[in-house]
């Protein structure tokens, strides 16, 4: 069977087809960056706009209670806890995942007193290790490791192992950590372990409760749709109970209301909240979260694996010979939901890919990334992807005079 048409029979009984409709997607794109800003969901500018024109508009003040304004950041974080294996009451939403990843690893710290080292790896995201650094300026004490390209992490754990923090799905190559095996070895090794599921939410099957995670933190504006600057969402496990961390702002307050003094944290995810909430955002958060109340998390991982493989093959029997090196994994159990693809052009190539209704996007020195959103996105949109980069490749016309290295896409 030709590429051409296992494709169109894929999507023939594709049983997520019909979401692609509940999307506002512009005519002549194939969109290949979900895995850095989703798409929008037709019904989010009606919430959005109800929200502005009579909530705040008309209900003023009122609308904290009336509303349930003041109840968002845990009623959004129960639709994501249904999304990642946890419970309802462990996710909370608000603030960002840079800021939510520095109140975890100072948790999970404090709950390992007389431990002094933070694993990590030297390919985890850039403000992961910001934060981790950051953290360790304020505690001298503490050390940092991180694995080499390639080595276990859990390989670096030790009797002094206050925290592992990982990545999930790595944001370069969409390599995928076996986040059962690492939370096991870190827990054996008496550590806490902190996951990163920026990359994994909304595009495969996440279980925080069964593998035991103490905390987790992700963004909602990748495969969740929820927005440009949406607000992230913090995990902290049930059995922790109430756990101090050192951003104690008001909303994470045991009695917010109650004015007090001292601060005493909430019970669990709770306590990780801390000024007031970002409504406008968290509104658009949650709508974008409804449709998911449909979507069966298998469907989406099988489909994943089944664009990405569709993407990978077709890459190497078109575009071979024009010094592509495909850098994500081909073992569909190691892979996420993105595929990158080594270029020495690569940021002009993607610039050119955009001009031509292929948006993907681009990370130095020279990783074109691909995106597929299970949701939205299609086996024959992904087969002309590639066929519009092959295009690029033979005729050379990517190679447009003046287009500098760039920051993004």
């Amino acid at each position: 069977m030709s590429l051409d048409d296992r494709a169109a029979a894929l999507d023939a009984t594709d049983p997520l087809a019909g979401f692609r409709d509940r999307f506002r997607l512009p005519e002549n794109v194939i969109y290949l960056d979900g895995n850095s800003l989703g798409v929008q969901p037709r019904h989010v500018a009606e919430r959005v706009r109800r929200t502005v024109e009579h909530e705040w508009a008309e209900g003023l003040i009122g609308s904290w209670n009336a509303a349930g304004w003041i109840e968002l950041p845990r009623t959004v974080g129960d639709r994501i806890a249904a999304l990642v294996g946890a419970a309802p009451g462990s996710v909370t939403v608000g603030d960002s995942t840079s800021v939510n990843l520095f109140k975890c690893l100072a948790a999970a710290v404090m709950q390992r007193p007389g431990r002094r080292v933070i694993i990590t790896e030297e390919t985890n995201f850039p403000t992961d290790g910001y934060m981790m650094q950051g953290l360790a300026a304020l505690r001298p004490d503490l050390e940092i490791r991180a694995a080499a390209p390639g080595s276990d992490p859990a390989a670096l754990v030790d009797a002094d192992t206050a925290v592992v923090a990982l990545t999930h799905v790595d944001y370069r190559t969409a390599a995928l950590h076996d986040m059962d095996a690492v939370t096991a070895a870190a827990h054996a090794a008496g550590a806490m372990m902190v996951w990163d599921l920026s990359h994994s939410t909304g595009a495969l099957p996440v279980d925080l409760a069964g593998c035991d995670a103490d905390f987790a933190v992700g963004c909602t504006y990748k495969y969740l749709n929820g927005g440009p600057g949406a607000p992230a969402f913090a995990y902290v496990a049930p059995r922790l109970g109430a756990v101090r961390q050192p951003l104690s702002g008001w909303m994470g307050h045991r009695d917010p209301f109650a004015f007090a003094g001292a601060y005493e944290p909430a019970e669990g995810a709770a306590g990780f909240l801390c000024g007031s909430p970002q409504i406008l955002s968290l509104a658009a958060v949650d709508a974008a979260l409804a449709l998911w109340d449909d979507v069966d998390m298998a469907a989406v991982r099988a489909k994943s694996v089944s664009l990405t493989g569709l993407f990978m093959e077709a890459v190497e029997a078109e575009c071979g010979g024009h010094g592509l090196t495909i850098v994500s994994p081909r073992d569909d159990a190691r892979r996420g939901s993105h595929v990158s693809i080594a270029f020495d052009g690569g940021y002009a190539m993607i610039q050119a890919l955009i001009g031509r209704g292929v948006v993907g996007d681009f990370r130095a020195p020279d990783l074109m990334r691909f995106g597929f959103a299970p949701l939205y996105v299609s086996h024959l949109e992904t087969l002309t992807a590639v066929r519009t980069l092959r295009d690029l490749l033979e005729t050379g016309t990517w190679r447009a005079a003046g287009i500098p290295s760039g920051p993004v896409t």
